[in-house]
């Protein structure tokens, strides 16, 4: 018969299937281990919560858990040709800023859009065109026009 590790007194034998500690709260103290667990994303409406153990673990870092705002969890899997141009496998390599616009934007944080497209993309919203027409005038997408505009709302610019 099984017996605790803690006490010694009879595990129950459904009890001694999962566990060698007893019911008792002190050997439940000394012996009771927490789970960690994580939120993987699954979509905007529901996340998926999985123990952190060590397959888990192996998973994030392989990027099987996919959340669709962000890309994927864990680091990017590198291609050889991305490894050969700093791209990951994720998607292309941004373009690369010129040393001399990093020295005079120090600080500033840095968007994928010029100043230029964003106060055209300012001015035709206050002319109440829609994000896609914007987007048509200025050859970009109507995401980067609507995060331009509200970027702009947030720093209370517009």
């Amino acid at each position: 018969m099984p017996q605790c590790v803690t006490c010694g007194c009879e595990l129950h034998p459904e009890r001694a299937q999962k566990y060698n500690y007893c019911m008792a709260p002190e050997c439940q103290e000394k012996n009771a281990k927490g789970l960690t667990m994580v939120a993987i994303g699954v979509n905007k409406a529901a996340e998926q919560y999985m123990i952190l153990d060590e397959r888990t673990r192996e998973e994030l870092a392989d990027g099987k858990y996919h959340d669709q705002r962000r890309g994927s969890f864990g680091p990017p899997a590198r291609s050889s040709r991305a490894a050969a141009t700093g791209a990951s496998a994720a998607g292309p390599a941004r373009q690369q800023t010129p040393p001399a616009r990093r020295a005079a934007g120090r600080g500033a944080p840095r968007h994928p859009w010029t100043k230029s497209q964003e106060r055209l993309a300012l001015l035709y919203n206050e002319q109440r065109l829609r994000p896609d027409e914007i987007a048509q005038k200025l050859g970009i997408s109507p995401y980067l026009v609507t995060q331009i505009i509200l970027g702009a709302r947030n720093r209370g610019k517009h």
